[in-house]
């Protein structure tokens, strides 16, 4: 078996500029790895999306490591100090774009692995990895088909840990346990468009809509709970108007989201708003998009392996959150009923010069070989 470090896999990886939907070739340089491990590798492509899914062993329990190959575009090139798929090593930092969302994630667990292959050949249960290349896009084709397969054939995770960039100043300092949901909502206020000297002949949306949407602002829409933070209410976009400063516009388009605890539900909040609209007697149409379902694994064995690991590592202790956008974890927590997040500093990423400390990577990588050992101990 050839062994490699985390930072040159890590920048191999990097130099293979795989901007959603692309693989760029990832899965490929991570294949011929897993091959060599006795994993049985299985392609599961949706449309232009690489998926795949590998496992070793069949038994259980099963231990999935989730992450994607893709990344967000790296915006304008002359922006960057380097060039962001070319990895360059600055200052202690390995620089490049996906250095920490999440090609470093994916090189630590995919050498914990093999590590933790050479020294417990005969470990219990099984590992797998589940990767896409459509994570950062529409996240229509990518973790949440290989899901629906898996679920088809009954392939069922005991434990997943998805390596998103989860620290927020040191390594090991945060593990996502739970995600917030995301419902989004399109508000049309109908009116009718005329003269602002005439008001009488028209009906302005912008009026009708000021009342009740300081409603929908005030509105208390829920608690929370020992995990989650309560449900917030955010507008995003309003429109209306022709332009001209003489014209009653004929409509208003409101933008807003919602992201909801476990303590709400989308088919809760879509009737409370629409209670809202109805009171104030609008003429609307309303468009509604569900982003994702929150998720929450409570304090227990994935998360108590994991903290132990990080504890042991680093000698920080790490704290549970929910706090953040969305993630795969919200599709995998449909199969797996223990669903965490665990990665590298997340300070910079999405942004120009991207990038993670090299001393935090061999760290990492030893943290995920420490949950293997402690999960999927040697079988008797």
């Amino acid at each position: 078996m050839s062994t490699q470090s985390v930072q040159a896999l890590c920048e191999a990886l990097i130099a293979r500029p795989s901007v959603t939907p692309s693989d760029a070739g990832c899965q490929d340089l991570i294949i011929e790895r897993l091959h060599a491990l006795g994993f049985n590798c299985e392609a599961l492509p949706s449309g232009d999306v690489r998926n795949l899914w590998a496992r070793r062993g069949h038994g259980a329990p099963l231990l999935v490591f989730a992450g994607h190959t893709d990344v967000v575009p790296a915006g304008p090139p002359e922006a960057w100090r380097s060039p962001p798929f070319e990895p360059t090593l600055r200052d202690g930092r390995l620089y490049g774009r996906g250095a920490a969302d999440m090609k470093s994630s994916i090189a630590a667990f995919l050498i914990a692995t093999e590590e933790f292959v050479a020294k417990h050949p005969g470990h219990s249960g099984s590992i797998a990895l589940l990767l896409t290349s459509d994570e950062e896009g529409p996240a229509t084709d990518g973790t949440v088909h290989v899901c629906e397969v898996l679920r088809a054939r009954n392939e069922t995770p005991d434990y997943c840990i998805v390596g998103e960039p989860t620290s927020a100043t040191k390594l090991g300092d945060t593990i996502k346990n739970g995600r917030r949901g995301s419902l989004s909502a399109r508000l049309t206020v109908h009116g009718k468009q005329g003269h602002v000297a005439y008001p009488q002949l028209a009906h302005n949306p912008i009026h009708q809509l000021a009342p009740a949407l300081a409603d929908l602002c005030a509105e208390h829409w829920d608690d929370g709970n020992e995990y989650f933070p309560p449900t917030s209410f955010q507008v995003s976009n309003l429109r209306s108007g022709t332009g001209a400063g003489n014209v009653i516009p004929g409509e208003a388009v409101l933008d807003f989201n919602f992201r909801f605890a476990t303590a709400s539900t989308p088919e809760g909040l879509q009737q409370r708003v629409q209670a809202i609209l109805d009171r104030h007697g609008l003429e609307t149409t309303l468009d509604w998009t569900l982003g994702g379902q929150p998720f929450l694994t409570p304090d227990g064995r994935l998360s108590q392996a994991v903290s132990q690991a990080i504890l042991e590592e680093t000698g920080v202790q790490a704290a549970l959150s929910t706090t953040g956008g969305t993630s795969d974890g919200r599709f995998i927590a449909a199969i797996c009923p223990q669903v965490l997040e665990f990665g590298p500093i997340n300070a910079s990423i999405h942004q120009v010069d991207e990038h993670i400390l090299v001393d935090t990577l061999e760290p990492l990588k030893n943290i995920y070989r420490r949950t293997l050992e402690q999960l999927l101990p040697d079988a008797h």
